[in-house]
């Protein structure tokens, strides 16, 4: 009895200094943060985590909803082992689990935006033995038109001039074309006009030759007449 109690105090320190070496365990939550949707369409919310203990069946996805007008809390999807649809609610019939654990997704996909759909979405998710940190955020904006962000002005800039380039270069290739085209057309005419001033006047020789004879023919006629 007294022979156990040493190394029961050994392995029980043992584990106390090997819990204080172990990283403190906590799940990463990333989000868009901020997101913007046209009312009446589909809108994706992305959430993606990162863990160091692997994802397993106790993983546990919660997302909820906080009204931008106030109000309480409420309850949009829910993940484990099998996504768990709202049975009631604004958000019944309307979400739909997008996610893939094991590439640490857990994003849900949001259908026929409404204005009050205007809000907080958070994203908690649990991996045990990883179950603290930060929730994640969406503040979603109800749109009636997306408004073009400096990015999209970049990209619409970018891709206008790449498509000038474009067509410049197609104009310069035809112009040349054309322009050769037409070189070679000349160039046949040119030659064209040779040989033909070349045989015309054989023939206005012959025509001469014949009208000689005639004359001389004439001639000779009315002197034996």
């Amino acid at each position: 009895m007294y022979g156990q109690s040493p190394t029961r105090a050994v392995l029980f320190l043992l584990g106390v200094q090997l819990t204080a070496l172990w990283p403190v365990a906590a799940v990463e939550i990333y989000t868009p943060r901020v997101l913007e949707a046209v009312n009446g369409t589909d809108v994706r919310l992305k959430c993606t985590f990162s863990s160091f203990a692997p994802v397993g069946d106790s993983l546990t996805v919660t997302w909820n909803f906080r009204p931008r007008d106030g109000g309480p809390e409420q309850f949009v999807f829910y993940y484990h082992v099998d996504p768990f649809k709202p049975m009631s609610g604004r958000f019944k019939d309307r979400v739909v689990w997008d996610g893939n654990p094991e590439r640490y997704d857990v994003s849900i996909l949001l259908w026929k935006l409404q204005f009050d759909d205007n809000g907080t979405y958070t994203c908690q998710v649990k991996n045990p033995p990883d179950v603290d940190g930060l929730i994640g955020e969406i503040q979603l904006s109800v749109v009636q038109t997306v408004r073009f962000s400096e990015i999209h002005f970049l990209a619409l800039a970018i891709g206008s001039a790449c498509a000038l380039m474009v067509i410049i270069v197609i104009v310069v290739v035809l112009f040349q074309h054309f322009r050769k085209k037409r070189r070679a057309e000349r160039a046949h005419k040119v030659v064209e006009i040779k040989s033909t001033s070349e045989s015309v006047p054989r023939k206005d020789s012959h025509a001469d030759v014949k009208v000689h004879y005639i004359y001389i023919y004439i001639f000779l006629d009315k002197i034996y007449i």
